[in-house]
């Protein structure tokens, strides 16, 4: 689902701008959540939770930082040489491992920091295909702005996994299945307003934009709802650094993807990533 939603914005790029991409993607999105929160209330039994003052914190807190380490993924496109900013975003596993420390007291079993060691091994590898591997030259680049802001995005991104994961356990009662939808619905109606605020104040005529372009946009709100209500179920369930860890699997079927629609051939270092992740995520599954 987030490389069909990824497919999709890229194609909603050339129509809009960043923010409205961005935006289709929490505003189509909403309604969907709501309704699907509603459902499993009147057809599945469901009790509906009630949220405190805790869970709206964590899903404010989660929903801002999502928005915020999404910010910096894109400005990092600006630079030459964004690769390595985006090499370092990929550490939001890592770095969600510590926050999940942090705020939950939840620790990582040695063979899962194994697993997740060698899967951002195989996400390195795969990102720094076309960036110089000499010492002195990944010195430079680890020093430089576009490494630094994707290194805040990567934190921003494991504030945003935490945050959720904290809100869906702070609720009194009810299954993970409502739990984890209650919290998709409240994160992404805050995510909503608070982007329709922005843009009204600094771009005001996308909002109409990402009207004319239902079509696109709507997909784009279902596919990111669809994915987002299994990385919020599985957050609920586990860990959320082994859940993004295991996520990096959405690296395998974006080159899947690529073989098989486009043609493209993989270079050495990105099929020996490609092993790499696959390696990860199977010790993360099997050692935890």
């Amino acid at each position: 689902m987030q490389n069909l939603r990824s497919a999709l914005q890229k194609y909603l790029k050339g129509q809009l701008s960043t923010s409205g991409a961005t935006f289709s993607r929490f505003a189509y999105a909403m309604p969907l959540a709501i309704a699907y929160v509603c459902a499993l209330v009147a057809f599945a039994d469901y009790s509906l939770p009630e949220p405190g003052a805790k869970f709206l914190a964590y899903a404010a807190i989660g929903g801002l930082a999502q928005i915020t380490a999404t910010a910096l993924l894109v400005y990092i496109f600006a630079f030459k040489n964004f690769t390595v900013g985006t090499t370092f975003s990929k550490t939001e596993t890592a770095q969600a491992a510590v926050f999940g420390l942090v705020v939950l007291g939840e620790t990582v079993s040695p063979g899962a920091m194994v697993g997740i060691a060698v899967s951002l091994v195989g996400v390195v590898l795969i990102s720094v295909t076309r960036v110089s591997l000499a010492p002195r030259d990944m010195l430079r680049q680890c020093l430089e702005l576009p490494a630094l802001v994707g290194l805040a995005s990567g934190a921003f991104f494991g504030v945003s996994a935490v945050a959720y994961r904290a809100a869906s356990l702070s609720l009194p009662d009810g299954d993970f299945i409502i739990r984890a939808a209650l919290t998709l619905a409240v994160a992404t109606t805050f995510q909503t307003l608070v982007m329709a605020v922005y843009m009204r104040i600094r771009e005001p005529g996308q909002i109409g934009m990402v009207v004319k372009t239902w079509r696109v946009s709507s997909l784009v709100g279902l596919t990111g709802m669809l994915g987002s209500v299994g990385w919020l179920t599985a957050m609920t369930l586990q860990n959320a650094a082994y859940v993004r860890a295991l996520g990096q699997i959405e690296l395998l079927f974006t080159f899947a993807a690529s073989y098989l629609f486009f043609k493209e051939r993989a270079s050495r270092n990105e099929l020996v990533g490609i092993a790499f992740v696959s390696a990860g995520i199977l010790l993360l599954i099997l050692i935890r």
